[in-house]
């Protein structure tokens, strides 16, 4: 699949905004302020001049370096549409095999070039922006690095390249009947070595767990020679060097190879949705499973907003209002909360499973197990983020932040994220709602998703942005969440960092950087900032 350059996916998956929707934005938001879009010609044009010379282990083209300047965030979209990046790397190398990767990183090191590691550029929190500075920067797309290595079924280990996106990896395991299980949002593009640097979650982390529970070892090229990762079961010899690897960010190395627990495909998998009078008899309904030790494979609940939101814009209007009427008469009520749920094993796990979950959400008031809507977000799981370009060519912009926090916290949690957002919103419409997903039996994550119309300019646009982003990130740190609870630090998050992490805390991350790449040329100011 060939990105598009400077937004979402692949062209052929873009995808118009449906008529309702435009009805839908343009009652709550009033009408749009499409803002236009440089072509990449004219964004090279404007890069300087690479400060590093032609080689063959890299590139020095302008259209290349503007294509892997810039991540996946509102700020970045902003940069790509308008055609100014600021800055952008001096070169772009593809390196095809571990020798290449070394040649790479001793050119970097003996020249003291600055070094970003770039997966599949979805990053949504500046992990792969290069910054101004005196020192010339080349980015290294691992992309070219694809290759399932080697699977041992014995032990159910499978060791990969770690340049793989999500389906290569997905196919060459399910050709011998394996997964990873492994389902970011992003999995068309993110490949595993990102999802290891920024400590990713996948959709269906219930059953198969975060990527710190799938990472079982690999490889690590630092400026100060390599780090081996040896994958056991377990180990009680001193630290778990692993941890320091994952949500690194690229700042200790490069991750090249990675060995992972994989699991037999499941013989079935059946995702369902169901409806709640309330928010508050959802989240209940929620944590009980989850804290029963019922094996489902992913629950999402969706706050009455989102519900009607996603609603209206998913059915036509005859079918959403056959739905709504269904709701009276089920005792729903007209602002349901929509509870999306699946289960995946074998066919006595998924049948009693599924009666486990039923009987539960039923006794909390759920009402309600449609497969034709748990089909339709199973084939639509990834299609969200295509949305954004349709939303930008109407003049909408779209944004979303994410937390994980206790139980006890997360319905407060929640109305603060969104009202921290009508704080800020001054005269500029808005539209906020929030789900949440990746149960834990301490607590959960919180999703928010803002829709707002472009303003007048890309300055201003990016100015509103950065209101938002930072009202809500002082919310989510202020309410006891994470500032991140699957997508990184990056540059994004950074400043928010210390309310979770210690000064001693981060002065022994520093360290640790400082010894594997004492000239700081590790991706750096990501995570924490360069000193």
């Amino acid at each position: 699949m060939e990105k598009v350059w400077n937004s979402w996916g692949d062209e052929a998956k873009q995808r118009p905004l449906p008529e309702v929707a435009k009805t839908v934005l343009t009652s709550l938001l009033g009408p749009g302020n499409p803002l236009g879009e440089a072509t990449l010609e004219q964004t090279a044009s404007q890069l300087p001049p690479s400060r590093l010379g032609s080689h063959d282990l890299y590139c020095v083209e302008p259209g290349v370096r503007a294509r892997y300047a810039r991540g996946q965030s509102l700020a970045d979209w902003l940069a790509f549409k308008q055609g100014k990046l600021g800055c952008a790397p001096d070169a772009v190398a593809f390196p095809e095999s571990r020798d290449q990767l070394e040649a790479l990183l001793n050119l970097a090191r003996e020249h003291n070039w600055v070094v970003i590691p770039y997966g599949g550029g979805t990053s949504v929190a500046g992990h792969i922006n290069p910054r101004e500075g005196e020192r010339p920067v080349i980015t290294l797309s691992m992309e070219r690095m694809n290759r399932l290595l080697h699977l041992d079924p014995i032990s159910q280990l499978a060791r990969f390249e770690a340049g793989v996106r999500g389906p290569d990896l997905e196919a060459q395991l399910n050709a011998r009947g394996y997964t990873l299980g492994h389902f970011p949002q992003s999995f068309e593009y993110s490949t595993l070595g990102g999802w290891i640097a920024s400590r990713s979650s996948g959709q269906q982390s219930l059953r198969y767990g975060r990527i710190e529970q799938l990472f079982a070892g690999g490889l690590v090229h630092t400026p100060r020679g390599e780090i081996s990762l040896p994958a056991l079961p377990a180990s009680a010899a001193g630290p778990d060097w692993r941890e320091v690897i994952l949500g690194s960010e690229g700042r200790i190395g490069i991750i090249s190879e990675a060995e992972m627990r994989v699991q037999p495909l499941p013989q079935k998998e059946q995702f369902y949705v169901s409806f709640f009078p309330g928010w508050q008899q959802g989240l209940e309904a929620v944590r009980a499973i989850a804290q029963a030790g019922i094996p489902a494979s992913m629950m999402r609940l969706s706050h009455p907003t989102e519900t009607n939101t996603q609603l209206q814009l998913a059915l036509s209007q005859e079918k959403h209002r056959r739905l709504v009427k269904l709701f009276r008469l089920l005792g729903v009520g007209d602002s349901p909360a929509m509870l999306t749920w699946g289960v995946t094993g074998d066919r006595g796990q998924v049948r009693h499973s599924t009666r486990a979950i039923r009987r539960l959400l039923h006794s909390h008031d759920g009402r309600l197990a449609l497969k034709g809507l748990g089909q339709h977000w199973k084939q639509n799981r990834y299609g969200a983020p295509y949305l954004r370009q349709s939303l930008w060519e109407h003049g909408y912009l779209v944004d979303t932040f994410e937390t994980a926090a206790n139980w006890d916290r997360i319905e407060a949690l929640q109305q603060q994220m969104e009202l921290s957002l009508k704080a800020v919103a001054g005269d500029t419409p808005l539209l906020s709602y929030t789900h949440l997903s990746h149960v834990y039996k301490q607590g959960c994550s919180l999703y928010t998703t803002y829709l707002f119309p472009a303003k007048e300019g890309f300055d201003a646009s990016l100015a509103q942005w950065r209101k938002f982003k930072d009202a809500a990130s002082r919310a989510v740190v202020e309410g006891g969440g994470t500032i991140s609870h699957q997508h990184g630090v990056g540059e994004d998050h950074r400043p928010y960092l210390s309310v979770e992490k210690d000064a001693l805390t981060r002065s022994g991350i520093q360290a640790v950087l400082e010894h594997y790449d004492p000239q700081g040329q590790m991706n750096p100011g990501k995570l924490l900032e360069t000193p």
